[in-house]
């Protein structure tokens, strides 16, 4: 008995693991806003969903680095569904504390833009198979906001 369910499961596993699945990359990071407390960054993920019917997007959890360390972190729950046999754009909202952009600075020079590296995990709940992960990772350089924005906002 043992032994068909073991062939049961190679079989569903060989299946499932030649089966299309969403892919996605980030394909922008760009200074957004700024507010009294923050500077947030705006990162665009482009999911191409191969199925005939949408999927629901659990969340979107993010890690944005930059001098090897992180300097924001978040959960972005039930940002919404992929469209079926479509591309869908999800917007990931990041946002920084000044004080360590400030502490930043000191690094930055005269370019006045940080390096650095995003991590997505966009959680999407596929059928049958449950909750999977899409792993992300993008490396870049963003501008810090001038005087300009500060004040235009």
């Amino acid at each position: 008995m043992s032994q068909l369910v073991n062939k049961a499961k190679n079989f569903v596993s060989e299946k499932i693991g030649d089966m299309a699945k969403p892919e996605a990359s980030v394909t922008d990071v760009d200074f957004k806003k700024v507010s009294m407390n923050n500077v947030e960054y705006l990162a665009k993920v482009s999911v191409n969903n191969p199925y005939s019917t949408p999927i629901p997007i659990c969340e979107v959890k993010y890690s944005f680095k930059s001098a090897n360390r992180e300097i924001a972190s978040g959960t972005i729950p039930d940002p919404g569904s992929l469209k079926a046999k479509d591309t869908t754009m999800v917007d990931v909202p990041v946002k920084v504390p000044y004080s360590i952009l400030m502490s930043l600075a000191k690094d930055i020079g005269a370019d006045w833009d940080i390096d650095y590296q995003l991590d997505l995990g966009l959680v999407i709940d596929l059928p049958v198979i449950g909750n999977f992960t899409i792993p992300l990772s993008q490396k870049g350089e963003v501008k810090l906001p001038s005087a300009s924005n500060m004040f235009s906002s």
